[in-house]
């Protein structure tokens, strides 16, 4: 009881001095004591005065903080919009009324120079109409159910944005809206569907100035004729009172009832929800969400005294079922005659669109890859962008050009390879159904300059285009990812020797040149090149590896759906991969060497341009360097010889145009799968890949001879662009000659220079044949023992007594079929 009675005292004490102190002037003593009396029974009534007064003093500074915030926080939202409104580009009248009377917003998409192509299809169904056209109850209903205030207000009403604002930031109140009709115009004529404070600023400045320039009944018209209204007896989203007073009650907007245009009043806040068809265009089985809602429509219609009493009773009891007209059946639309460039053109315009929305609400379009998700609901919304909103879709294809390539292969297709046709059982139907299978082809026709796909083929037949499908490569990588990185790092010359000798590389790895021939020779960078011999390649490959990281040069050309796992394997060098590349992918690519050695992204959207005539998207070409203008310069050389000599000597003999400056490079993988050749001039690249699909695990082989019919192909589509574009190929261009490049005479044996040479004691006078060989900004030294690369010790001892006079197999080719049959591929 001490203890209690001691602690009591002390708190009585503490209690004293607190609410002496609190709340009131501080009081000068000497002894720094309160004159309050002692706490007790009698005084209680004191200090619960004191202690409300205190409460009160603590409640007026809380209201006061709270205060200065909100005023701080309004000046700061207000600043944000003035700051928004400030920057965002002012429409004028005329853009203003071009898109908020656009009611046919289906998205046009053109060729190049502004040729038409096509509108973007769409399963929106929307037909305008003069409001003097529509029934009087129609625009009632929608004043007095979306908008009560809509002919006193300019555009906003602040006290319902005040109000939706703290229903969102605290979820009490329900859907309380903020929207006038004004801004639902604005919403769906003028802006995406994104949710954002810097949105909705401007949904409010362009609500304003389109109440400046329009009447109440210009605004309200271009709002009856573009709200979305669910769906009608066709099963077809539907947009705009008209459509949907013949979609659902068979009758024009004008003719409509009371009971019908309370209905479609109500529509607005959830079409999906309230309409009363499926997306067959059958009748709901359960109506009432629709029916309900016109009763609430009804309801404000009567008490905002657009209806008498009377009126109000008939139109509640009235049966509307009755009124719903039955389900007809959509006939198909006609097929587009330019289907791979209208799915090409609008499959690019979404994922700019989609890259431009999820930029604005703060995702990186690196986020947007790895997220589907994400990816997923920023498509969807451009999708409904490009259906709704009446944009310019402006493409790089030149419509000449593609229709002289879809002409080409055509008259070719037949030509490819046999068709493959197999007997299947049909998922669906459960029935037996024969496939075929023809050799499909990709090809792709770039600007140089520019990176613009200017024509293409996307297949023979079908849907898929073949442009874009991931195929190996064969032996067009290896300018790419061996020999101009090896050029560029100092590791060879023109006529620096490759060893092509039976080699086991790392891992087991064991590869023979086409056909399972190996050479047994020494042979220069030139010839193993333009002859596409693999056992060189992948003796350089492998030697490179070990200096450079030969990924950093395919990412700057643009390849990148290569693997960790195809860089690891030496068999990448012919065109081994886990996926593949694409044949745009490998067009961009080898376009480096006919740029000078950079490389700028392939495109076909050129522009897209809002119904006001405003740019929102502009491609910008950027120029990535690769590799120095001497690498170029050198392995352009390297690619003629190609057409020279090489692989693909026979085809300037198909060409109607001087093939003088020509660089290309043949392809073939295993078993015939893939050939491709790509052909460069120095205004154009154009890429052709032939091969099966191969789906459902088919693997279809091309016949032997199907790189000599590529090659053919390949120049019957040539000679077609350059009967249209002959400007564009610049065949009188040509790549000056940087100091860089040095020119040096070398042994044609060695690849290097002249000189005595001591081979394991014995001395070696190498003075015979000689050749010129370029290099990037370096040259050779005389000859020495191990003078070229990828070959072993035994390999240089048959080299020098063959070199001393000895007869023996060097040189003597000879086949390897296990090599050739387990090869990842032959390669040509």
């Amino acid at each position: 009881m001490k203890t209690l009675k001691t602690w009591r005292t002390r708190f009585n004490a503490w209690l004293k001095r607190f609410l002496a102190n609190f709340g009131q002037p501080r009081q000068a003593s000497p002894n720094n004591q309160s004159n309050l009396p002692p706490f007790s029974r009698k005084t209680w009534g004191l200090y619960a005065d004191i202690i409300l007064q205190s409460l009160k003093t603590v409640f007026y500074y809380a209201l006061g903080v709270a205060g200065v915030l909100f005023c701080l926080g309004i000046g700061v939202m207000g600043g944000y919009f003035a700051a928004i409104v400030d920057q965002a580009p002012i429409p004028t009248e005329t853009a203003l009324s071009k898109t908020l009377n656009n009611v046919n917003q289906s998205t046009s998409l053109y060729f190049a120079d502004n040729v038409k192509l096509s509108n973007v299809q769409s399963d929106l169904v929307r037909e305008g109409v003069k409001i003097n056209a529509m029934s009087p109850w129609v625009t009632k209903a929608i004043v007095a159910t979306e908008d009560e205030e809509f002919y006193q207000h300019h555009g906003v009403v602040p006290k319902a944005v005040v109000r939706a604002v703290f229903s969102d930031l605290t979820g009490l109140g329900g859907q309380t809206g903020g929207s006038t009709l004004t801004q639902q115009v604005v919403k769906m004529q003028f802006l995406s569907s994104e949710t954002t404070f810097k949105r909705k600023a401007t949904e409010m400045m362009l609500a304003m100035r389109i109440e400046h320039f329009f009447s109440k009944a210009d605004i309200l018209q271009a709002y009856l004729n573009t709200a979305p209204l669910g769906r009608n007896n066709k099963g077809q989203n539907i947009a705009g009172v008209e459509t949907a007073a013949q979609g659902l009650f068979g009758v024009s907007a004008a003719k409509l009832t009371l009971p019908q245009a309370a209905f479609i009043a109500g529509l607005p806040q959830s079409p999906s929800v309230y309409t009363p068809y499926t997306q067959t265009g059958a009748l709901k089985k359960n109506l009432s969400s629709g029916l309900n809602r016109q009763q609430t429509v009804l309801f404000r219609m009567y008490r905002a005294n657009q209806i008498t009493k009377a009126q109000y009773t008939a139109a509640k009891n009235y049966d509307l079922k009755k009124d719903f007209i039955a389900r007809q059946a959509t006939p198909n639309d006609a097929s587009q005659p330019y289907q791979y460039v209208y799915n090409m053109v609008t499959s690019e315009a979404k994922v700019i669109l989609a890259q431009q929305l999820a930029k604005e609400a703060g995702y990186s379009a690196s986020r947007l890859a790895k997220d589907s998700g994400l990816n997923t609901q920023f498509m969807d919304q451009a999708t409904e962008l490009m259906q709704t909103r009446g944009y310019q879709v402006h493409s790089t294809i030149n419509k000449q050009v593609y229709n002289a390539m879809q002409t080409v292969v055509k008259s070719q297709a037949s030509t490819f390879g046999p068709t493959q046709y197999t007997q299947e059982i049909n998922p669906e139907t459960g029935e037996m159904q024969t496939n075929a299978a023809p050799v499909q082809n990709g090809s792709v026709l770039l600007d140089n300059d520019t990176g613009a796909i200017v024509g293409f083929v996307g297949g023979v037949s079908g849907v898929l285009n073949h442009i874009y499908t991931l195929r190996s490569p064969g032996s067009t990588i290896k300018p790419m990812l061996v020999y101009a990185p090896a050029v560029e790092n100092q590791l060879v010359g023109t006529k620096t020797m490759l060893a092509d000798f039976k080699t086991h590389f790392p891992n087991n790895y064991s590869v023979t040149d086409f056909g399972g021939e190996i050479q047994n020779r020494f042979m220069p960078v030139s010839e193993a090149l333009s002859q596409s011999y693999n056992i060189p390649t992948v003796n350089l490959y492998n030697e490179l590896q070990k200096k450079v990281n030969v990924k950093t040069y395919m990412d700057k050309m643009g390849i990148n759906t290569l693997t960790a796992n195809d860089y690891s394997q030496l068999g990448l060098a012919l065109g081994g991969t886990d996926y593949g590349v694409s044949v745009q992918e490998q067009a961009s690519a080898f376009s480096t060497f006919a740029r000078g050695g950079t490389h700028t992204d392939a495109f076909v959207i050129d522009q897209i341009v809002d119904p006001a005539g405003t740019v929102i998207y502009q491609h910008k070409s950027k120029s990535t360097r690769v590799f120095s203008k001497s690498t170029s310069y050198i392995m352009h050389n390297l690619l003629r010889d190609v057409i020279k000599t090489g692989t693909a000597s026979q085809l300037s003999y198909q060409l109607n145009f001087d093939s003088d400056n020509l660089i290309g490079k043949t392809g073939t993988t295993n078993d015939f799968r893939d050939i491709w050749f790509i052909g460069s001039t120095p205004g154009l690249t154009l890429a052709s890949w032939m091969g099966y699909d191969n789906s459902n695990g088919h693997s279809y082989q091309l016949p032997e001879n199907a790189s000599d019919l590529n090659e053919a192909y390949w120049a019957k589509l040539a000679n077609g662009i350059y009967d249209e574009i002959p400007q564009q190929f610049k065949l009188k261009q040509t790549l000056t000659r940087p100091d860089s490049v040095k020119s040096v005479t070398v042994n044609a044996t060695t690849g290097m220079k002249n000189s005595t040479v001591n081979v394991d004691g014995q001395p070696y006078t190498v003075n015979g044949e000689t050749t010129t060989s370029l290099y990037n900004n370096w040259e050779p030294s005389g000859t020495i023992q191990d003078f070229g690369i990828g070959g072993t010790k035994a390999n240089y001892k048959l080299f020098w007594d063959h070199f001393g006079g000895e007869a023996n197999n060097y040189g003597l080719p000879t086949f390897n079929a296990a090599d050739a049959i387990t090869n990842t591929t032959t390669g040509q």
